[in-house]
């Protein structure tokens, strides 16, 4: 595989920059991390000028057409998608999460193929330019940055909305992954989200009935508590530890000689990431034993382990075909789980688990998915919702995931609550987490056409 990288012959050797062919072609995918709350408006100002100049050509053709649309569904039409996913690609920070928020906590509420198309950002992102990166490791590392690694690949492995993503070997032969932060990206974060909000009151932008401000809020917190990247080796390590040896899972370790505040360094995890193998040949049981390990995984994060990483997102999964090993990645978004509300989440899966909806419904109004202020209608349409989720715990043998149509049933039970008489509140910020983590994990189940039997998984814990 071509490269693009300094290679030294030894510690403090003078380096050579080596570029391909093949990554002189991915540079299109290159773009400095726009910094300052004006510059950054300004590119988010752009994207709401695209999505409107794109609604109002896609209009005209419809409308010649003899089938005029409401401005909501020309604003989310497919080709706004690309350029708006392709504009937050480009700035990256709190407007690119937000973007992989609304693909994944939305879906629904926007148009399937407009969510879709943004969930591509939970995937890839525009990468720095060469001198971008230089000047970032020479702040970090120091003007001769370089004589501290017998090579550096300057093509980023993986690029997302805080960080990308390079390898690295010492000069003891050691491979790294470095993650390396966007410069800027935590000082804009509320400057961020304020133009965000800001721009969420342009009229027809949001569907009628979605308020962003607590997914706005959420992409606030997650992003201070992302960026903080000392506070991730932190968890990373502590995680590493509470899994111990593990004959599937593996989680790279810290190595802390080389870590920065914007720097984490750990070594290098082969294997092919999950985001990619989806539409790929894998056979049945290479599915079935990947989605069995991740949610096997996530009953012990909650049971065992108490301490949750709450983002499943494909990326931070790779598989070793050849081995069946699966290395878990990313843990800036990890949350320790207490005891008590360790114990209400026990509580409620076990009633889901039996159909039962009068212990349902207080453990529900325990751990804060009701209140009992609530109007009694909302109540009752939340605990069938529940109760329906929890049909796969109730299936003895294996769950096709592949055939099912619950997650459809889910929706269209939520949409129409939600279109009726709305819901009275969100719960709690953790279980917001925890929920984006086992739906997470049940879509990837989805996706991979998987068989598990979650029963035999659970019933343990309960």
């Amino acid at each position: 595989m071509r490269r693009i990288g300094f290679s030294a012959g030894g510690a403090g050797g003078p380096a050579t920059l080596i570029v391909s062919g093949d990554d002189l072609q991915r540079t299109k995918r290159m773009a400095p991390v726009p910094q300052g709350r004006a510059q950054r408006f300004l590119h988010l100002g752009f994207a709401v000028g695209e999505l409107f100049a794109g609604a109002a050509a896609h209009g005209l053709t419809r409308l010649s057409r003899g089938e005029p649309l409401p401005l909501q569904q020309l604003l989310f039409a497919p080709a706004n998608a690309r350029r708006l996913a392709g504009r937050l690609s480009t700035m990256r920070g709190a407007v690119m999460k937000v973007g992989q928020l609304m693909s994944m906590d939305a879906n629904g509420v926007l148009p399937a193929e407009f969510a879709e198309l943004l969930g591509g950002l939970r995937d890839q992102a525009h990468t720095m330019p060469a001198d971008q990166l230089a000047e970032t490791l020479s702040r970090e590392y120091g003007s001769h940055w370089h004589r501290r690694f017998r090579s550096f690949s300057f093509q980023p492995i993986a690029a997302a909305s805080i960080g990308q993503v390079h390898r690295a070997q010492t000069h003891d032969g050691r491979t790294l992954a470095l993650k390396i932060q966007y410069p800027g990206v935590r000082q804009s974060i509320d400057s961020d989200v304020a133009n965000l909000a800001l721009l969420a009151r342009t009229p027809g932008l949001v569907p009628a009935g979605l308020d962003l401000a607590p997914l706005l809020e959420r992409a606030r917190e997650q992003l201070q508590h992302e960026t903080d990247y000392r506070a991730e080796a932190r968890a990373l390590t502590d995680y590493r530890d509470q899994l111990g040896e593990d004959p599937v899972l593996v989680v790279p370790a810290v190595v802390e000689e080389h870590c920065t505040d914007h720097i984490l360094a750990t070594g290098f995890a082969t294997g092919r990431s999950l985001a990619g193998l989806m539409g790929e040949g894998l056979s049945q049981a290479q599915r079935d034993h990947l989605a069995s390990a991740l949610c096997r995984l996530s009953v012990r994060e909650l049971f065992q382990m108490q301490l949750v990483q709450t983002d499943p997102n494909p990326g931070n999964y790779l598989f070793d075909p050849d081995t069946g090993r699966i290395a878990l990645l990313d843990f800036g978004a990890t949350e320790a789980i207490g005891r008590d509300r360790m114990e209400q989440l026990r509580t409620l899966t076990r009633a889901l688990r039996d159909a039962d909806r009068t212990a349902t419904s207080a453990a529900a109004e325990s751990i804060g998915f009701t209140d009992a202020r609530d109007p009694p209608e909302q109540t009752v349409a939340v605990i069938d919702m529940m109760l329906l989720a929890g049909e796969p715990l109730r299936h003895h043998g294996r769950y096709d995931f592949g055939e099912t149509d619950l997650f459809g049933r889910v929706f269209e039970q939520g949409r129409t609550q939600f279109y009726a008489s709305g819901f009275a509140g969100t719960p709690p910020t953790d279980l917001i987490f925890l929920q984006r983590k086992f739906v997470g994990i049940f879509m990837l189940c989805s996706r991979l056409r998987a068989r598990v039997d979650l029963a035999a998984l659970f019933d343990p814990w309960l």
